[in-house]
């Protein structure tokens, strides 16, 4: 049974100075045309050149080792940076996913060859990566992953499917979980190995998944004979439910896991003006405070992973509470804006900013580990199952 940690954490002057920094960057980008904070995913043509120029500021790979390029600052640095980048709504997939986990899990398990040719490069911000995780008929069920990597001459074949990969499309590389062998009636979790995947290697094929939004994010990536060296395991062959359970702690706890609607509370305000009614400033201020709670939450967990620890289940409960708060912002701001004058122009922008959040919420679920499936860990965890 675990003992629930969330310590009371206040980030130190040195982080608040770091955040200046932060703000003073993005505000310059904006100003440069580089992307609009207003117009989510609307920077995806500059993100590119976005992120080396993140790269040169040391934003990416902040906690990594120096050997590697990164700057060995602590995670509640990492923090702010990403707060912030959250917040503006930059445009941070080229190199989010390596800078929060997939860096970290090479580092941790990759051979000394791997990591001195690609983290210097993501550092740079020049290589993106994606997960490559679940699938069909198996959803947020890691353990049932039936993807093959079969062995053959000096390595590999890789055939199957993974689904919901988010910018598989763009990236450079993927950490994949493949079976390369049949699980045990003692331990389901057995015969699950790791491995670094080339997305340039022939026979892989993404195809694009569908969303209201109209941007493309999610895919279908599918493995027809895909030949991958012994030298891209990564970690222990048959066990690595091992190092994805201690993944999955880094990508379930930041602020992106309760901030990707926060422009809708942002649209909010702009529209209600500095002096709301009673009605609507109440409902302001309850989702603020549950805001403040989920960042608080955050934070400790930041300062977990900065003492070594692995908070599994501390991070399941931001992600699965997290999760909840921000699919449901969009419509309660819908809710307080009520009584906005139809005519109004700040009504107006704020139904268009609107939209593109209602869009967004029903596939939050989907990253990350589905609500069900989050539960079922913390519960684990607590000894309840």
């Amino acid at each position: 049974m675990t003992a629930l940690r969330f310590d009371p954490l206040r980030l130190p002057p040195h982080c608040q100075e770091l955040r200046q920094e932060v703000r003073a960057f993005l505000a310059d980008e904006i100003a440069a045309g580089t992307f609009d904070p207003h117009h989510p995913e609307g920077g995806a043509a500059n993100a590119d050149a976005f992120s080396r120029r993140v790269g040169a500021r040391g934003w990416i790979g902040m906690t990594w080792p120096k050997a590697y390029g990164g700057q060995e600052r602590s995670f509640l640095e990492r923090y702010v940076v990403t707060e912030e980048m959250r917040v503006a709504n930059a445009p941070t997939r080229r190199f989010f996913v390596v800078d929060r986990q997939s860096g970290p899990t090479l580092i941790r398990y990759a051979s000394e060859a791997i990591k001195r040719n690609i983290l210097p490069r993501a550092v740079r911000g020049e290589v993106s990566f994606c997960i490559g995780m679940s699938e069909p008929g198996s959803g947020s069920d890691l353990f049932a992953a039936k993807t093959k990597a079969t062995r053959t001459d000096g390595g590999w074949l890789i055939n199957g499917t993974k689904i919901w990969t988010s910018n598989a499309h763009q990236s450079d590389y993927m950490i994949g979980l493949f079976r390369t062998s049949q699980p045990t009636r003692e331990n389901r979790r057995h015969g699950l190995t790791s491995f670094l995947v080339d997305m340039t290697t022939p026979g892989i094929v993404c195809n694009p998944i569908g969303q209201m939004t109209g941007h493309r994010e999610f895919n279908e990536v599918v493995f027809t004979d895909v030949f991958l060296p012994d030298d891209n395991v990564i970690g222990e062959l048959d066990g690595a439910w091992k190092q994805a359970t201690s993944e999955l702690a880094y990508e379930r706890s930041g602020p992106e896991r309760f901030l990707e609607t926060y422009g809708a509370l942002d649209a909010l305000l702009r529209a209600v003006g500095p002096e709301p009614d009673v009605r609507t400033a109440a409902g302001i201020g309850r989702l603020v405070a549950q805001l403040h709670t989920l960042r608080r939450m955050s934070v400790s967990v930041a300062g977990m992973l900065e003492a070594g620890r692995e908070p599994v289940v501390e991070a399941a409960i931001v992600k699965d509470v997290g999760t909840l708060w921000e699919q449901a912002l969009p419509q309660r701001a819908r809710e307080l804006s009520a009584f906005l004058e139809p005519d109004d122009a700040n009504h107006e922008s704020f139904e268009k900013r609107l939209a593109f959040y209602l869009k967004t919420a029903p596939k939050l679920t989907i990253q990350g580990g589905t609500t069900e499936i989050l539960r079922g860990i913390i519960a684990r965890g607590l000894g309840l199952r």
